[in-house]
This record gives structure tokens, C-alpha cells and sequence, in this order.
């Protein structure tokens, strides 16, 4: 439906690291991390963009989405966005969430809402991106994984 192919890939994939960089995202705690991680293709097989997601319980850590520049401004940041939730859906969880300073907007277009960070689970918390990797001026933006 999404018109991609999701692929699990190694937190430690160069083309990964290469993507997040490019994107200005943290890298710093991707070998360490307990999530998945995956690389999108179009049905051409060419490379769109990455993502991962770390689960805890029932809330879910959206994390590492960039999509590469020739294929920006495509539909393929929602649709991989889209594809994380229903993994996240499909273990168990109920929640998202997400740390962003710059893309707000184009996530509350996806059903995302700011939440302050007094009602963000611990688990979440104290996730290296919410503790460290992001700034303490990113937003926290969760929903329901559910679609």
C-alpha cells in the first residue's frame, strides 16, 4: 500500500550512517541501540530512505528517518513513516513517539501532537536520544500507533 520495500538492515550499515549524517541526525548510539532498523526502496529497488524503531512494552521510539535527496518531497518520509507505526502496531505497541527540531510540522500532518515531556514514559526518557543525542530544545511528539 505504502509503495515501498522495507529491508532490516545492521545499525552499523555505512549507508545508513552516510543517510543520517547527511541528515543531521545523531549516529552516536546506533551500535548500541535495541532497535531495528531498515532501508526503504521504491519497487524499482532503488534506495529511498532509512528508519528504525525501538520498542519498549507498549510505547514504541520512532528514530533515524531520512529520506535520501533525490528522493525528497516524494511521499516517502509518510510512507516510512507510516511503515514503522504498523511495525510498532504489529509487536504490540500502543504509542509513539519522537524526537524532532525541525520537522514538527510535517509530522503533526501524520497525526503527531507535542507532548510535554512531564507525560513522556520513562522508558522513553531515557532513551540516548531523549537524554543526550538530541537537544533539550527538541520536541517530543507522540499518537497512536494504530492507523
Amino acid at each position: 500500500r505504502e509503495g515501498l520495500e522495507a529491508e532490516e538492515i545492521s545499525p552499523a550499515d555505512a549507508d545508513l550512517e552516510a543517510a543520517l549524517l547527511a541528515a543531521a541526525l545523531p549516529i552516536d548510539d546506533l551500535t548500541q541501540s535495541t532497535g531495528k532498523f531498515f532501508r526503504f526502496s521504491d519497487r524499482q529497488g532503488h534506495p529511498v530512505g532509512y528508519g528504525g524503531i525501538e520498542l519498549y512494552g507498549k510505547d514504541a521510539l520512532l528514530r533515524s528517518i531520512a529520506v535520501l535527496p533525490p528522493a525528497q518531497k516524494h511521499g516517502h518520509g509518510a510512507a516510512i513513516t507510516r511503515l514503522l507505526l504498523r511495525y510498532a502496531d504489529i509487536r504490540g505497541a500502543e504509542a509513539g513517539y519522537l524526537l524532532t527540531t525541525d520537522a514538527v510540522p510535517f509530522f503533526n500532518k501524520l497525526g503527531f501532537k507535542p507532548v510535554d515531556r512531564a507525560a513522556v514514559p520513562a522508558d522513553i526518557l531515557g532513551t540516548p536520544q531523549a537524554s543526550g543525542l538530541c537537544p533539550a530544545s527538541a520536541s517530543i511528539l507522540t499518537r497512536s500507533v494504530s492507523l
